[in-house]
Parts: structure tokens; C-alpha cells; sequence
């Protein structure tokens, strides 16, 4: 018993379940932008669906719907969450220049192998 309560104690076990509960949310909100973005491209072209359009009884206007649809969904998500993401993260965690310094340590090992290796088998 103790072992699954601290399966579910940890720490990532919560934060993925936050992170469900908020992709869920912000699921809804994303679906509600797309349906307001497409009602305006709709009044724009007289018609807010295209799924009833079929030239020669093909499905065109659905795929039409779908592809507008996840254009939208798409410039949402950037917009609103990776430009916001990646500018917060290289405000508040800059990346660290890249230095070509070896470390001391690292040198001093490299050398003891090296004298290892030079030494006669006993």
C-alpha cells in the first residue's frame, strides 16, 4: 500500500493531472475562438459552415471546414501559447553562453589515464 501512495504522491503524477484538467479547459476555450473566428470567414463568404457544399457529390466543403478550422486552431495555440512560453522563458531563464573552457578536474583525469596507460603491465 505504501508503494502506491507514493506512486501517487509524486510530484509528476499531480502535475500531469493539472495539465489535463487545464488542457481540457483550454480546450474548450480554443473550440469557442474557432467558432467565432469561422462565423466571421462565414459572413464574409454568406455562409458559416461549408459542409454543405458538395461539387459533384464530393465532401469539399467539409474538408474546406476542417482545414480553416485547424489553421485557426493552430495561429491560436502559437499566439496565445508558445510566443507567450518561449518569450517567458528566455526572460526569466536566459540560456547560458557556451564557453570552451575545459575543467580543471576533467584535465587532471585525462592525464592520470594517460600516465596509467603509459605505465608497463605488472
Amino acid at each position: 500500500m505504501k508503494g502506491f501512495k507514493d506512486f501517487v504522491m509524486r510530484g509528476n503524477l499531480v502535475e500531469l493531472a493539472v495539465a489535463f484538467v487545464i488542457a481540457g479547459a483550454f480546450g474548450e476555450v480554443v473550440k469557442k475562438m474557432v467558432d467565432v473566428i469561422m462565423s466571421i470567414v462565414g459572413k464574409a463568404g454568406d455562409q458559416p459552415d461549408f459542409n454543405a457544399w458538395k461539387p459533384g457529390d464530393v465532401p469539399l466543403g467539409a474538408f474546406i471546414t476542417a482545414l480553416i478550422a485547424f489553421l485557426i486552431l493552430a495561429a491560436v495555440v502559437y499566439f496565445f501559447v508558445v510566443k507567450p512560453y518561449t518569450a517567458a522563458q528566455e526572460r526569466f531563464f536566459p540560456a547560458e553562453p557556451e564557453t570552451d573552457t575545459v575543467d580543471p578536474n576533467t584535465e587532471l583525469l585525462k592525464e592520470i589515464r594517460d600516465s596509467l596507460r603509459a605505465r608497463p603491465n605488472l
